[in-house]
């Protein structure tokens, strides 16, 4: 039997898991790496130790599931998005820590650039905003030491996403590439040739010559070193890890869009062919299957989910264990008219607004810790529903959204998420969305399965159907709308 590899490189563990064709998850394996933090608002990571343990993952699932790398019919590779890695040709060592997606070191750099005009360019050009997120500020931080740009407009330097970084090394330094999907999240792509854009290249100061070549997400990309697993493997998927999950959950057609409800949570919309717009979405490639068209996404990143749950549990002391809100939120009806508004970091999508504050409002002598805890799981749906209508002012109509993450476990969750989205809710049988999605790319890469095996495949293990009345919904997005505007802007109106 054939076996796929999947090697999920997230932002503070590396982990393999060994998929049968089935989809079926074998054995699993995973290590944590060091966070760096040398300064308030940058986060690094060593690039070798990315390195290092993923190949230990990857050995130790294969160990774990009893299968020899002969027997893996490919693998795939999902990662961390926006990270930069900057590293030798010649002797394959990093030059520098990598920059992570989180690191805010540039926000002085993109604010100067938005403040001369260039985000509506760049958006044209990309579907990004002008943020420190992204890779392109990051990569030109490294190059205003005098040295190192040098050596990469001389070609003796290669930089990349956490992809790339993966693909030479295991490749043992003959490829040098990346995938439209991780490309697009650089500030340097233009998603409508799909290709490195000159403009964006000359803007950022970065040179041509440390680029890796874009590939289709759904193809070769080359094979193992020998002596890393034991044989040759072919590597056949590279996926950002949010277009990942978007193919483990089978959402294939404009429209289908998954939902992950992680600390924040990640809603991302199959859009086809053409690249739309929405309202404070971003526009981005979803993937490209081998010779096929390029197939777009709209995506939203909500700051604050899961993390509002930790909240009342650990600064409010409302419940010992996060898995308790469900218990208590489902003791009362409803959240009698308190709405929490969890922007404890600022508000994401469609908003934007990193001065919104949390707000709880609404409270009355009956309020109690249930309501509390039941207006949580409302705030963690109310901000998904705005993140839908702001992708459908872009033109495509959510059909269907199937979620994953830890709190889609939650089963109180899903169903007022369905109620409020008057659309029904989908949870996969096989949660591990993402590191499957690498997989099962990687079997259509080969050859071994098609999209329309996959999507006749999937299955869902519940489905959330929707229950409330239109009058009950409108009334609780017309409150949680009031809620919001108290919100937002608190922290520059206290500043001034």
């Amino acid at each position: 039997m054939a076996y796929l590899l999947a090697l999920d490189q997230g932002t503070t563990s590396s982990r393999a898991i060994v998929f049968d064709l089935e989809g079926r998850p074998v054995a699993m394996a995973q290590e944590p790496f060091e966070q760096h933090f040398p300064r308030p608002g940058w986060v690094e990571h060593d690039p070798m130790e990315i390195w290092h343990t993923q190949l230990a993952t990857a050995r130790a699932a294969l160990a774990q599931a009893g299968v020899r790398a002969g027997d893996l019919a490919a693998i795939g590779i999902t990662n961390q998005r926006e990270t930069v890695v900057l590293w030798e040709r010649k002797s394959g060592r990093p030059v520098s820590r990598a920059i992570v997606w989180q690191d805010r070191r540039t926000a002085d750099y993109t604010e100067k650039l938005r403040r001369d005009g260039h985000e509506s360019a760049v958006q044209e050009r990309t579907g990004l905003v002008l943020d420190p997120y992204f890779s392109a500020s990051k990569l030109a931080w490294l190059l205003e030491d005098p040295g190192l740009r040098r050596r990469a407009e001389a070609g003796e330097l290669a930089f990349g996403t956490v992809d790339s970084w993966l693909v030479w090394n295991l490749t043992g330094g003959r490829v040098h590439a990346t995938d439209v999907s991780n490309a697009s999240r650089t500030l340097l792509f233009n998603i409508h040739t799909a290709s490195w854009d000159h403009k964006l290249l000359e803007l950022f100061g970065v040179p041509a010559a440390v680029l890796p070549e874009v590939l289709p997400s759904v193809g070769l990309f080359g094979k193992t070193a020998a002596e890393l697993l034991g044989a040759e493997v072919p590597i056949y998927s590279v996926l950002g890890d949010q277009q990942a999950a978007l193919f483990g959950q089978a959402c294939f057609e404009p429209g289908m869009a998954k939902n992950t409800y992680g600390t924040g949570a990640f809603l991302v919309m199959n859009t086809g062919a053409e690249a739309r717009r929405g309202d404070g979405v971003l526009t981005t490639i979803a993937w490209k299957v081998g010779g096929e068209p390029v197939q777009y996404a709209l995506e939203a990143s909500i700051f604050v989910a899961g993390a509002a749950v930790q909240w009342i549990r650990d600064g409010l002391g409302l419940i010992e264990n996060s898995a308790d809100v469900e218990k208590l939120a489902s003791s009362v009806a409803d959240s009698e008219g308190v709405y929490f508004v969890p922007a404890l970091t600022g508000l994401g999508s469609p908003y934007w607004d990193p001065y919104a504050r949390g707000l709880l409002i609404g409270i009355t002598r009956g309020t109690g810790r249930a309501h509390i805890a039941r207006a949580t799981l409302e705030a963690i749906a109310l901000q998904t529903y705005d993140a839908v209508t702001a992708m459908e002012a872009g033109g495509v109509h959510l059909q269907t959204l199937r979620v994953d993450g830890g709190a889609a476990a939650n089963d109180l969750l899903l169903q007022i998420q369905a109620d409020l989205l008057g659309r029904v809710v989908e949870r996969p049988a096989v949660t591990e969305t993402t590191a499957q999605g690498a997989a099962m790319a990687a079997a259509v890469g080969a050859g071994l399965l098609d999209q329309e095996t996959l999507a006749r495949g999937w299955r869902a293990q519940r489905r959330f159907a929707p229950e409330k009345s239109y009058h009950e919904r409108s009334r609780l997005i017309a409150g949680w709308h009031k809620a919001v505007e108290r919100a937002r802007g608190w922290a520059e109106e206290a500043m001034e």
